[in-house]
C-alpha cells in the first residue's frame, strides 16, 4: 500500500511540477511528501527529480520511470473501471489538445453532450495551434489536422479536411478573379507562419505555391479574418469557412486546385494497451460525432 502511495505521489509531483501541489492535491504535508518522495529514491537507488530553488526537472531515469508509473496507474484505473461495469463508471479527467479555431468551431460545442452522458467525468482541454508533445503535457488525446506521423501514438480518421483557395468579394471586385494559378503571384495571399509553401493539387497534379503574405501572424483564425476583410486569398479548410461559403462572405477562387489531401482530421493518443475507458467513450464520440459525414457539411 506504501509503495502505490509513493507512486502515486511521484506521479503527481511529475505533473504538477511541485511537491508542495502534489501535496496539498493528495492531502497531507509537504514534509511528509518530501519525506516520502526522498524514501522512493532510496530504495530504488537513483535520483528521480533534481531539485532547484525555483522548479523541479525530472532526470533521464525520473522521466522514465514517470512513463512506466503512469502506465501503472492507468492500468489500475482500466481494471477497476472494467470491474464496476459498461458505462455507469466513467469518471476522471480527460485531457484534450486540439487546434485553436477547430477546436473552438467544431469542438467546444459538443462538450456539453459527452458530459450530459457522463456527469463524472472533468475535461480539461487545450486550443493551440502547436503540435504538442501529448507525452510531456499528460495530453489523454488530441485532435490533429496533419499528416499522420510515425511517432509512438496510436491514431485514427476523423474526417477528412478538404483545403480550398478562397477570398471576399470586395477583394475580387477590386483585384479580379485570378484566371490560373500563375495569377496568383500578382495578388495579395494570406498564410499563417508555419502553414507555407502551400500544397495543391490540380488539374496536372501536385503543384506548390509560396505565398508572400503582405500581413505576417501566426494565427490561422487571423488568417480568415484578413480574408473576410477583404485584404486577399487564403487557403483555407471547408470546417472553417463553409458557412462563409453559404452566405457568400467568402468566394472559391480557382476551383480546379485544393489543399493536397494527405492532411487529414485524425484523434491521436499516447500507445497504452490498458487505455482508461473514459479516453477510449470520448474517441468514440468523436468518431460519432465527424461520421459519416462532419458537422459543417451537414449544415
Amino acid at each position: 500500500m506504501a509503495i502505490a502511495l509513493d507512486y502515486d505521489l511521484f506521479a503527481r509531483i511529475a505533473e504538477l511540477g511541485s511537491i508542495s501541489a502534489a501535496a496539498q492535491k493528495m492531502g497531507i504535508s509537504v514534509p511528509m511528501a518530501s519525506k516520502r518522495l526522498a524514501r522512493l529514491e532510496s530504495r530504488l537507488g537513483v535520483r528521480l527529480i533534481n531539485r532547484s530553488t525555483r522548479r523541479l526537472v525530472l532526470t533521464g531515469a525520473g522521466q522514465r520511470f514517470r512513463d512506466d508509473v503512469v502506465a501503472i496507474i492507468d492500468a489500475v484505473h482500466h481494471a477497476e473501471e472494467r470491474l464496476i461495469g459498461a458505462t455507469q463508471g466513467l469518471s476522471g479527467p480527460i485531457r484534450i489538445s486540439a487546434p485553436t479555431s477547430f477546436g473552438r468551431l467544431h469542438l467546444a460545442p459538443y462538450l456539453r453532450r459527452f458530459i450530459d452522458r457522463h456527469p463524472q467525468v472533468d475535461i480539461d482541454i487545450n486550443l493551440t495551434d502547436e503540435m504538442v508533445d501529448l507525452f510531456h503535457l499528460g495530453v489523454d488525446v488530441a485532435v490533429r489536422i496533419a499528416p499522420i506521423d510515425a511517432a509512438p501514438l496510436d491514431t485514427c480518421v476523423l474526417a477528412p479536411n478538404h483545403r480550398i483557395l478562397c477570398a471576399a468579394p470586395d477583394y475580387l471586385a477590386r483585384r479580379g478573379m485570378p484566371a490560373t494559378l500563375k495569377d496568383l503571384a500578382q495578388h495579395q495571399t494570406l498564410a499563417a507562419q508555419g502553414q507555407t509553401p502551400w500544397r495543391l493539387s490540380g488539374p496536372d497534379g501536385a503543384v506548390t505555391f509560396d505565398p508572400r503574405p503582405q500581413v505576417r501572424t501566426n494565427s490561422s483564425e487571423v488568417v480568415r479574418e484578413l480574408a473576410l476583410a477583404g485584404m486577399g486569398i487564403a487557403l483555407r479548410s471547408l470546417w472553417d469557412v463553409t458557412a462563409d461559403l453559404t452566405s457568400g462572405r467568402l468566394v472559391r477562387v480557382l476551383d480546379r486546385y485544393e489543399g493536397v489531401t494527405d492532411v487529414q482530421i485524425h484523434a491521436a493518443w499516447p500507445r497504452n494497451p490498458n487505455l482508461p475507458r473514459r479516453v477510449t467513450a470520448f474517441i468514440d464520440y468523436l468518431r460519432d460525432l465527424y461520421q459519416p459525414v462532419p458537422p459543417w457539411v451537414a449544415a
